[in-house]
């Protein structure tokens, strides 16, 4: 069974799609959405935000050059978040020598109580310090009430999948593996989702 996530909001799938720029659109209530081939998947730019752990220094897509990244929209406030957290961390550590990273967004949070979470849990990964979630309007479109919230990008940051909910390592590790063995020159394309699964949670 899926962790519910704190809030949500459908989304409406109203934004148009911007040739090779990811513009976030799914049916209401899908939770769960895979952007496949990859030639379909549209690019994120210039995200980016104050690092969580190094205060005053900024930390982004462009420090990952070539590499899958997995963001993860968290919060220390938020129950489903801590459940997910060390299965992100486990993937992050697994994954690394695949050229593979988590990146998490820290949202509407205090920065110390933040600092403390990812410390008493040995979280090592870099997030962005984000209060008012302003980094994430480089996913246009994308629900930003939606926490948890977790986004994998190819190597050239495309969007690659999309969980509006809590997910757990055996339903994420997959994913992260199969995109990690992709060929990292595939051509960028529009971000309209080719296949989409839909999944339980609200």
């Amino acid at each position: 069974m899926m962790l519910a996530g704190c809030s949500f909001a459908s989304a409406t799938g109203d934004a148009p799609s911007q040739a090779g720029e990811f513009t976030f659109v799914a049916p209401g209530g899908q939770t769960r959405i895979f952007y496949d081939p990859p030639a379909t998947r549209g690019a994120v730019r210039g995200l980016s935000g104050e690092s969580l752990l190094e205060p005053g220094a900024t930390v982004g897509l462009q420090d990952f050059p070539g590499q899958v990244v997995v963001l993860n929209i968290w919060g220390a406030w938020c129950g489903p978040c801590r459940e997910e957290m060390p299965g992100l961390q486990q993937i992050h550590e697994q994954m690394q020598p695949e050229g593979v990273t988590l990146l998490g967004i820290d949202v509407r949070d205090s920065a110390d109580a933040a600092r403390d979470f990812m410390a008493d849990r040995a979280i090592t990964y870099p997030s962005i310090f984000d209060n008012p979630g302003r980094s994430l309007l480089a996913l246009s479109g994308f629900p930003r009430s939606t926490v948890p919230s977790t986004i994998v990008l190819d190597r050239q940051h495309r969007v690659a999948a999309v969980f509006l909910t809590a997910v757990r390592v055996s339903e994420l590790l997959p994913v992260v593996q199969r995109v990690a063995a992709e060929p990292a020159d595939a051509a960028p394309g529009s971000s309209a989702p080719a296949d989409a699964q839909n999944g339980s949670g609200s």
